[in-house]
């Protein structure tokens, strides 16, 4: 048994079981033996892949499409830009590389991080070292704000409902013989959950994540108060419906509850969530990672990067601008989403 399940097994000994979002929590973010506390889980050799890791032209793109915005928008300067959950730091140093030639960006611009890892933070740090970092938005700057959060809110706990009637029952984790298991609440009425009673059944499971709100009204206040664009990028849909929680070890899916802290767990991101909080700014249309990869002309970047490669890193070229705009793997999964000032266009690729 591992050192963290015997803590979650001790804990709810004590108190109880626990909910799905106390464990997610101390499963990814326990200080000693926490997931993210304890390792590198990206490329390759780790536990899973993102979009900056496959391919340069999926950071480059998107360090584009922000500062068209902040040209758009009169070039504000200072400007705050931002990422949430930069992992190695590489969609970051890819948008300052590709925005470079932009006059006056990189004067403009101050970096800023929102990560609680201490481990990653030092691999952001080689990558992005005048980054400022912060534990939440809540310090971000009061300024205009250009932000990117690609694969963030996935990782946000999550609490789970199932439908009994017109009340909803709570899935929790519990032990059984030393090992971690799920279980049910009594049913209850929620009001958070008083709308989805018009568009499930019982026996419906509607995920919530209890720290979204919060993080999108922080940001979309920033923004319409200062001016600025946030790209939220991420695999999900426009409402939650059903048990997207998975764990991932070696690319490949765990059990859920087996090894807390060994395997990294993500859900589903319900995109109507973020777009009923992004008021008193605007929000884009709910846009296929793919279609916007193709809007601002990454077929064109990639064949422009094509023309020096032959063999095998030809053939890893292809593979990934497939990979990051094919229906059948990133393209159709990964959804996009801007959060903009009313009075502004959306970032280019985007549809009010």
């Amino acid at each position: 048994m591992s050192a963290l399940k015997d803590l979650l097994n001790a804990q709810i000994a004590r108190s109880g079981p626990i909910s799905v979002a106390i464990f997610m929590q101390d499963a990814l973010m326990h200080p000693v033996h926490g997931y993210y506390a304890t390792r590198d889980p990206f490329g390759a050799q780790g536990d899973f892949t993102t979009a900056p890791e496959i391919s340069q032209m999926f950071g480059e793109i998107i360090g584009l499409a922000l500062a068209q915005s902040w040209l758009e928008q009169g070039a504000p300067d200072p400007v705050t830009l931002a990422e949430l959950g930069p992992g190695r730091g590489t969609l970051m140093a890819d948008i300052l590389r590709a925005t470079a030639g932009v006059p006056g960006f990189h004067a403009a611009a101050q970096v800023h991080f929102v990560e609680t890892s201490a481990h990653l933070r030092g691999l952001q740090a080689a990558r992005v070292p005048q980054a400022i970092w912060h534990d939440s938005v809540a310090t971000l700057p009061d300024a205009p704000l250009l932000l990117v959060a690609n694969e963030f809110f996935d990782a946000l706990p999550i609490r789970q409902f199932i439908r009994a009637g017109n009340g909803w029952r709570e899935r929790m984790v519990g032990a059984r013989d030393g090992d971690l298991c799920f279980g049910l609440s009594d049913a209850t009425p929620l009001a958070q959950l008083a709308h989805r009673l018009a568009d499930t059944r019982d026996g419906d499971l509607v995920e919530l994540c209890p720290a979204l709100p919060g993080i999108i009204t922080a940001i979309a206040k920033r923004i319409a108060s200062h001016g600025g664009a946030a790209l939220i990028i991420d695999y999900g849909d426009w409402q939650s419906l059903g048990d997207t929680l998975q764990a991932l070890s070696g690319h490949a899916h765990a059990d859920t509850l087996a090894d807390p802290g060994a395997a990294d767990l993500t859900a589903h991101v319900d995109f109507a969530a973020i777009a009923a909080h992004a008021g008193p700014a605007a929000h884009s249309r709910l846009t296929p990672q793919g279609v916007f990869l193709e809007r601002l002309g990454i077929t064109a970047r990639a064949q422009k990067l094509a023309a020096g490669l032959v063999g095998e890193s030809l053939q890893a070229h292809i593979a990934a601008h497939r990979r990051l705009t094919h229906p059948a793997e990133m393209g159709d999964l990964f959804k996009v989403m801007a959060i903009y000032p009313a009075r502004a266009a959306p970032p280019p690729g985007l549809d009010r």
